[in-house]
Formats: C-alpha cells, structure tokens, sequence
C-alpha cells in the first residue's frame, strides 16, 4: 500500500505547489498546507471553528469525504463560496486523493 501522495494546490497569487503528503498520520490537507508553509491562515488550528483554510476543490471529489454539518454551516456564512469549497482542516488525507488539485480561496 503506497504511504505518499500527491497534491497540487494552488495559492492565491496563482502559484502552484506540489505537495508530498503522508497518508499513514492522520494528517489533514490544512496539516500539510501549513507543513510547506503555504498561505493559508488556519486561525484555530483546524478546530473547524474559523473558516479560514477554505479552499476550492476543482477535481472530482468523489474520493473526499462527505462535507459534515459543521463544515457547511461555516462554509454558508463566507460570501466567497461555491458547490466545490471545502474547510482543509476536516480532508483527512487518504490514499485515494493521490493527484488531486486544490485552489486556497483568497480571503
């Protein structure tokens, strides 16, 4: 079973990164954002409680979890959202995201 994958995600200043993520750690994608220092704010540290790891998810997101009640409701009161936003602090990282894309969202 592969332990890595690959993500590619996009700043807000349209610069991409490509990021080696662990998958055997429990990691979230806000976890390894912040790891290659990226912009993404993350004010309460991926407590899902602050909306600030907001991102876009352009790919297929069928190999993402489920979006939970209180990722929608926070995600509901930004004014930046679309069908594809997402909180990277609740995308725990699995082997089946390998390849995916992301775009943070711009504050």
């Amino acid at each position: 079973m592969k332990n890595e994958i690959t993500i590619t995600v996009t700043d807000q200043e349209g610069n991409t990164h490509v990021l080696i993520c662990p998958t055997d750690m429990g990691l979230t994608l806000k976890d390894m954002c912040k790891a290659y220092d990226l912009p993404m704010e993350a004010m309460c540290g991926g407590m899902a409680i602050c909306a600030t790891c907001h991102c876009y998810i352009p790919d297929d997101t069928k190999a993402l979890s489920e979006k939970n009640d209180i990722e929608e409701a926070l995600l509901s009161e930004l004014f930046n959202t679309n069908e594809n936003s997402r909180l990277a602090c609740q995308i725990y990282l699995t082997a089946q995201m390998d390849g995916l894309s992301v775009q943070i969202a711009s504050d």
